[in-house]
């Protein structure tokens, strides 16, 4: 393993800025930032430098790939994996047998739930096949000496002939290996310690990248940091009972250094509110907390870090989801009026908002994001892993990845990722810029509706941010004073945000009718 993540940081670097094939302007928004270029990954692929069965286990066979079922049964690390998966599939099912009895819920057609079917997870005709790579150095505000993460982000692919890219179908199932950006050890070709300055730069720029082959000293297993699974657990079609609806499940396993294992642990910042709720101590100690002021400033710039004791282990995202962060994550009830039960002892209250606010505001704090009650929901909606998930993504996925092996890729796999990542590469390529300047980046950002632009022009008149499709601000006439929180939705010219749901605050931008 050691010699392979060597490897792998190498390659990932000297490949960070070729991303020349991409499609036009998705090109020209994650260069330096994410390798989706088919071209490349199928080369990766194909030469097993970064296929997932070559980094957790250098030592096998090289003549064949590691299918799932010897993938997590030979693979020490995984063997927490399946288990967890397997107790969510089955609270999974208890809840919604008791939230809908006459619905019966199984593997394949004929059921009114159509469950995934966890056997391709202990098949011989299904493995993870590389789906791109993320550079996530905006997030080293978690981790410094890290510099933030890189991610390799694999698909769960069945074939149905030889594992040779041939009759091969995407299943709903990603895999993200998430490695530290650097390990305090390495050292580039002078000797001299690996700075954050020297990544971002050969990400931002391959002039050299020949020369980086070879440069790090070896990482071993220190530059792992988790696994992040995302499974379409559910497909409910359309009926006489309800609209069509798929559900996604959510879960993190940490590396254990050690143990040497993946274990399950919680979702970043995703609040748990079923204990919340269930526990009045929990409950003020969590709205106290979120409320003070120094930690409503990361939680409205986007940097909060919410203590685990409030945190859930898995998250259930359905789709599709509402425009308003009440419709986004109706199960929250956190909020007051917000919830299908429309609870009436919420953990935060309208008055409790304002009072932090204007607390905030005494105490020289200047809010970016959260101007108003609303502001505070929506941020309490997409600073979730659930709720994130279900902003501007495709079903429950924000970075399905291009179909390299397929011929004439589906539609729905040409784009490689959510108009939230597209949109949001400005900010990540921004403080990749800072970064290797040597200054210190600005971590901050915005709704995932609504990408920070960060002085750009670059998005402008794009789905992006003001161009047709893109998310805006609802103005009812008579609901009084503008929210400060959503004023900045616009359209561009000849657009006008229009309703495209139930939401009564959040629209698109569409052509004007008369």
């Amino acid at each position: 393993m050691s010699r392979a993540l060597r490897i792998l940081i190498a390659v990932v670097v000297l490949l960070g800025g070729g991303v020349s094939s991409m499609a036009a302007e998705n090109a020209a928004l994650a260069r330096g930032t994410a390798i989706t270029d088919p071209d490349i990954l199928r080369k990766l692929e194909q030469r097993d430098v970064l296929t997932i069965s070559r980094l957790l286990w250098p030592e096998r066979n090289a003549e064949f790939p590691l299918t799932t079922d010897l993938l997590f049964a030979w693979q020490p690390q995984l063997a927490p994996i399946p288990s967890a998966i397997d107790a969510e599939f089955d609270r999974y099912i208890a809840r919604h047998k008791a939230i809908s009895p006459t619905e019966t819920i199984g593997v394949g057609e004929g059921f009114d739930v159509q469950l995934f079917d966890r056997a391709v997870l202990k098949s011989r005709d299904t493995r993870f096949v590389l789906a791109g790579i993320v550079n996530r150095m905006d997030r080293a505000y978690i981790s410094e000496q890290s510099c933030g993460e890189i991610r390799l982000i694999y698909r769960l692919i069945r074939f149905d002939a030889k594992p040779d890219g041939s009759k091969a179908t995407r299943l709903p199932m990603t895999l993200n290996l998430v490695l530290k950006a650097r390990d305090a050890r390495q050292i580039d070709r002078s000797g001299k310690p690996v700075t954050c300055a020297e990544l971002a730069r050969r990400w931002l720029d391959n002039d050299d990248w020949q020369g980086l082959i070879g440069s790090h000293v070896d990482p071993s297993d220190a530059m792992l940091d988790r696994i992040e699974t995302n499974i379409q657990i559910s497909i409910a079609p359309k009926s006489a009972l309800h609209d069509f609806r798929s559900d996604y499940l959510l879960k993190v396993f940490e590396y254990n250094a050690a143990t040497k294992q993946f274990e399950e642990g919680a979702l970043e910042n995703q609040i748990d509110r079923d204990r919340i709720l269930a526990d009045d101590d929990l409950r003020r100690d969590f709205k106290a907390w979120l409320l003070a002021p120094e930690n409503l400033r990361d939680f409205d710039r986007g940097t909060v870090l919410i203590p685990e004791k409030y945190l859930a282990k898995a998250a259930i995202v359905p789709a599709p989801a509402g425009f308003d962060a009440s419709d986004l994550q109706p199960e929250f009830g956190l909020m007051q009026g917000e919830g299908k039960d429309n609870n009436a002892d919420p953990v935060f209250t309208d008055n409790d908002v304002v009072g932090a606010l204007k607390r905030a505001a005494a105490g020289g704090i200047a809010l970016q994001n959260i101007r108003s009650v609303a502001g505070f929901q929506r941020r309490l909606n997409d600073v979730t892993c659930s709720g994130c998930h279900q902003t501007r993504g495709i079903g429950g996925f924000h970075f399905p990845g291009v179909d390299w092996l397929a011929d004439k890729p589906s539609n729905s796999t040409i784009v490689p990722a959510s108009p939230h990542f597209f949109g949001d590469q400005l900010r990540r390529r921004d403080i990749l810029t800072a970064f290797a300047a040597g200054k210190r980046p600005d971590f901050t950002r915005g709704f995932a509706s609504r990408p920070q632009t960060r002085g750009s022009g670059e998005l402008a008149g794009t789905e992006y941010q003001d161009g047709w499709g893109a998310h805006c601000y609802l103005q009812q006439a008579g609901s009084g004073a503008p929210d400060k929180s959503f004023t900045s939705w616009s359209c561009a010219k000849g657009l006008t945000c229009q309703s495209a749901s139930a939401s009564n605050r959040i629209g698109m931008c569409f052509i004007k009718t008369r």
